[in-house]
């Protein structure tokens, strides 16, 4: 790559005022000042140590689960998308996911290797690095129960490796050291029947389609569970299905979901956020508690 000046070395693709909106799940969000897709481990470290020490980064794999506002993204984005790929059996019940491969993926990877434990990651609409960053879960299971290390990179290029025991997690979310993001993971898994985890793969992504709005533009669930009851629940007692904010619509199939109808912007999304939090406050005295990340000003 030739962009600029000391960056010949660098061997992945570098895009200017790139839009967001074509890179997140939700089909919205401003241009970030610059985009940036490594070719491999590498390359994503070479980078890094290209960048300015105050320059905003964000991390960005599948863009589901994050709401980027109208205005953008001042800074960098490192897209994880298509790069970041690989995955190995390391070891009896051990395997390795960079950050940039697919939740689906990693799930039909382990069975096919005879391992059981995450099937319920074939559900999830997102990268091992974001599932790691959330503790993602699905159907009873969790991403960090099945994690025995991970290695993290900070932005001046350098990789440690880290133990559970370092990172405070808990219900989809997990307190990460400042400065670093993750990398890959070992997971340690139990050794199972490979048809029988294919089956349930099969049922799970079935219920998926049958009771979530899987091919329009959402974030995947909007809300946290509150304990004890579901927030999909409370926004349909709240008679809230088909709610609208410009283009933002509150599901009809699946309440907890948020989908563009085709126009939306992210602004139209966070007034549709606020809206259903304040009326499932005043209905049931609970504050629902976003699982969406937001970037940007939304002023």
């Amino acid at each position: 790559m030739t962009d600029q000046a000391g960056q010949q070395a660098l061997r992945g693709e570098l895009r200017r005022d790139e839009p967001l909106a074509k890179h997140t799940s939700w089909r919205v969000g401003g241009p970030a000042a610059q985009l940036y897709r490594p070719a491999d481990r590498e390359d994503l470290l070479a980078f890094l140590r290209t960048l300015p020490a105050a320059q905003p980064l964000l991390w960005l794999g599948l863009g589901s689960n994050l709401l980027v506002d109208d205005s953008g993204w001042p800074g960098t984005v490192i897209e994880t998308q298509g790069c970041l790929m690989d995955m190995e059996a390391i070891g009896p019940g051990r395997l390795r996911f960079e950050a940039g491969v697919p939740c689906a993926k990693a799930a039909r990877f382990a069975t096919r290797q005879g391992l059981v434990g995450i099937e319920f990651l074939a559900g999830i609409p997102g990268t091992i690095g974001g599932a790691l960053a959330m503790n993602a879960g699905a159907w009873g299971g969790e991403t960090w129960p099945q994690v025995a290390l991970v290695r993290t990179v900070d932005r001046a290029g350098s990789v440690r490796e880290r133990l559970p025991a370092d990172f405070e997690v808990g219900y989809r979310e997990v307190v990460i050291p400042e400065g670093e993001w993750f990398l890959e993971a070992e997971m340690q898994l139990t050794p199972g029947d490979t048809e029988a985890a294919l089956a349930r793969i099969k049922a799970l992504l079935a219920r998926r389609a049958a009771t979530q709005p899987t091919g329009l533009p959402s974030c995947g669930s909007v809300f946290r569970n509150p304990p004890g009851d579901h927030a999909a629940r409370l926004i349909e007692a709240c008679g809230l299905k088909g709610r609208r904010s410009g283009g933002a619509e509150v599901s009809r199939k699946h309440a907890n979901f948020i989908i563009n109808t085709g126009n939306a912007t992210a602004r139209d999304i966070a007034r549709l956020i606020a809206a259903v939090q304040a009326e499932v406050q005043r209905r049931h005295g609970v504050r629902l508690i976003p699982e969406v990340r937001r970037v940007g000003d939304f002023q």
